[in-house]
């Protein structure tokens, strides 16, 4: 078991959501107690709605709950952190975008993430424990880009190594490094 019995893990994927073969599909899979936020049907480049989503699904869980986001997902975790208030017992944070950096053409632009709520990005101090995991070589964020934005949210670092955007793309499938950073913030 990844996580104890009186905690919820809740998946917050990011713009591309539900992907079968991506580690957080997976790891949904295998654990005992979690929710995942559902896709939207609709506006799916608004930030408000993809909080607001986030926020409805926290409504519905009692006890603890262990936040395990993904990509934009990460970006979505830090702009309910600003608008909304409740205990969280920590927050797996794994390769946040630079909403600052060129990405490639198969991404949103940084004009239509504007235009859809998501700048200015929260750079205060998170009210959670956070861990965010890092890549060397993530085509979405560089290095050094993580490592502010996780100074800026006072989150703790774990840097991967190169895994790419961790993603299906990057040969993640599985990840069972994530097991073990669920146990780190569950304890």
């Amino acid at each position: 078991m990844t996580n104890n019995n009186s905690t919820t893990i809740l998946i917050v994927p990011g713009l591309r959501d539900h992907v079968p073969e991506h580690w957080q599909t997976l790891l949904a899979e295998q654990l005992p107690k979690v929710r995942t936020v559902p896709p939207l049907e609709h506006d799916k480049l608004s930030l408000a709605a993809r909080v607001d989503a986030i926020q409805r699904e926290l409504e519905q869980i009692d006890g603890p709950v262990i936040i395990v986001a993904h990509s934009a997902g990460v970006l979505m975790v830090v702009h309910w952190a600003a608008r909304y208030s409740r205990p969280i017992k920590g927050a797996l944070l794994a390769t946040p975008p630079d909403l600052d950096a060129t990405w490639p053409a198969n991404y949103p632009t940084p004009e239509s993430l504007s235009a859809n709520g998501w700048t200015p990005l929260p750079r205060k101090q998170l009210p959670f424990p956070s861990l965010v995991c890092a890549s060397d070589d993530d085509h979405l964020a560089s290095l050094e880009a993580v490592r502010r934005m996780a100074s800026d949210w006072e989150s703790s670092v774990a840097e991967l190594g190169p895994v790419g955007h961790l993603n299906p793309a990057s040969g993640f499938g599985e990840w069972p490094g994530a097991h073990e950073l669920i146990q780190m913030l569950d304890r």
